[in-house]
């Protein structure tokens, strides 16, 4: 019914574009642009790493609090809130891999929560999806033992049905894994100098408090006016190297971006969602939507000044639904200074690391899933029900179709996938690294090779769902286990919708 009364609504406003100027100015409005607008007059912050504790036995051991506050996101105007440790957002996570590592965290807000490690290969019980709820004045501990390459991952809540809001609100933060292959290489590495956090999100405000409506003639989410990077509204960094890594973060909950930069240059793809590519990969250009990661090296020049920037995205939509939901938005996210003189950087290598990513010769079935408005299969999630049993480790090849009109993405806890084919060609130059989010766009179809390396329970479930947040409330979401050899699934206890 919803796309019925969507489609209903995109004919009347065809209609009167045609016949009235009052649409066209309602058309023209939807147009948001921020290029050649924007005042850089905030030094970007970088989210400080998160202090830890080492025990006896090598167990690594961080705190998140999560927290209510208030920001003056613009002077004199005092936002309501929510963050880890702060008042919004919160500290980067460290770890290396073979790392035991512990996380306390505590619920000090008045809703149930939760802190979901985005990438992560853990435990199911672990992963903090919407079955390992916190509620409020609760502490949850979760511990794993870091096994997978180094990587830009993030955390973030994942509330069945309240997921959106959460992390609109402020709960997001990054968590960085390293090992001794990446360690290895001649790469930047000192964090917040020449290896930068850049969490871009998009929000708009009404009065000051951040505004929640969405658009009347689209079905993507919160689409927001500006942009904040790492929650600052029009931020500039001092660069001080010659080249500068530049860790992007998608954490908006609708938008998809285009980063690129003012001047066109090029800059070099090292890293995809989860972990470094095979080899770097000269671009101009990157895509990324909602909890896409990519991690790209920029050249400066001394004295020079130059604006990351996201252009428009082919969303894959009609003019109208370009137009309203979003693809044709352009902004000015940064402005890097880079300093009179510059610290020599060493030349990038040739080849990174060893391709570890899933062989689609290796695998033993195929699983379909097609994508509608709040539903996967024709299903909307549903809490004690497990959609798929994988058997550890197996690889499966899975088949993702977006079969309505609206752009979606798709992302699964746990593993890293390799795009196989999207539209049936090879994937581009962006999807050949290791992901777990990948982009759909209406009537698109990509096919994935994932490999289950456990650990396995019957019991305790994983997600995979849309990562435009909105869409993931409203049901895109299902869920599956791990099992031995043999093994059946087991049953996930019920639990109730969150709600907003």
């Amino acid at each position: 019914m919803r796309r019925i009364l969507l489609i209903l609504s995109g004919i009347v406003l065809a209609v009167t574009l045609v016949v009235g100027g009052g649409a066209g100015w309602i058309y023209s409005r939807a147009d948001v642009s921020t290029v050649g607008r924007v005042e850089f007059t905030r030094e970007m912050s970088v989210p400080p790493l998160a202090s830890s504790v080492v025990e006896a036995d090598g167990t690594r051991v961080f705190q998140l609090d999560m927290r209510s506050g208030t920001r003056e996101f613009r002077a004199g105007q005092a936002t309501e809130t929510w963050g880890f440790n702060g008042d919004y957002l919160g500290p980067t996570l460290r770890a290396r891999r073979g790392e035991q590592v512990r996380v306390q965290v505590r619920n000090g807000l008045k809703e149930a929560s939760t802190a979901h490690w985005h990438g992560m290969h853990l435990p199911a019980a672990m992963d903090g999806g919407p079955h390992q709820m916190v509620q409020p004045g609760a502490t949850w501990t979760p511990e794993w033992r870091v096994d997978q390459a180094a990587a830009t991952l993030w955390y973030h809540p994942h509330p069945h049905g309240a997921t959106e809001s959460h992390v609109r609100r402020g709960l997001a933060g990054m968590f960085i894994i390293n090992d001794d292959a990446s360690d290895a290489q001649a790469l930047p590495h000192n964090y917040g100098v020449d290896d930068v956090p850049v969490m871009v999100q998009d929000v708009k405000f009404k009065g000051g408090q951040f505004d929640t409506g969405r658009g009347t003639f689209t079905d993507i989410g919160v689409l927001g006016d500006r942009t904040m990077v790492n929650g600052v509204l029009a931020p500039y960094k001092t660069v001080g190297d010659e080249l500068v890594r530049l860790r992007l973060l998608n954490a908006s909950t609708a938008r998809i971006y285009n980063f690129g930069f003012s001047d066109d240059r090029r800059f070099t793809l090292i890293g995809t969602d989860g972990g470094l590519l095979a080899q770097p990969e000269s671009l101009g250009n990157v895509q990324l939507s909602p909890g896409e990661r990519a991690e790209i090296v920029v050249r400066f020049q001394p004295g020079e000044r130059v604006t990351l920037r996201s252009d428009h995205v082919d969303l894959g939509l009609d003019f109208l639904g370009q137009r309203f939901g979003g693809g044709d938005d352009r902004f000015d996210l940064l402005e890097f200074r880079a300093a009179q003189t510059l610290r020599p950087s060493p030349a990038l290598p040739a080849t990174l690391v060893a391709d570890q990513l899933p062989n689609v010769a290796d695998s033993v079935r195929e699983r379909d899933f097609s994508l509608t408005f709040g539903k996967i299969n024709d299903r909307a999630m549903a809490m004690d029900r497990i959609d798929a049993t994988v058997t550890r480790g197996s690889t499966e090849t899975w088949v993702v179709r977006n079969a309505d009109g609206t752009p979606h993405n798709f992302h699964v806890h746990d593993v890293r996938f390799a795009v196989v084919e999207v539209d049936g060609h090879a994937p581009p130059p962006a999807l050949r690294g290791p992901k777990d989010t990948v982009f759909v766009p209406p009537g698109g179809v990509v096919k994935l090779a994932l490999r289950f390396d456990g650990p396995a329970d019957p019991n305790a479930p994983y997600m995979f769902h849309c990562h435009l947040l909105w869409h993931e409330d409203m049901g895109m979401m299902g869920q599956f286990v791990v099992v031995e050899p043999g093994q059946q699934a087991g049953q996930p206890p019920a639990h109730e919708h969150a709600g907003h």
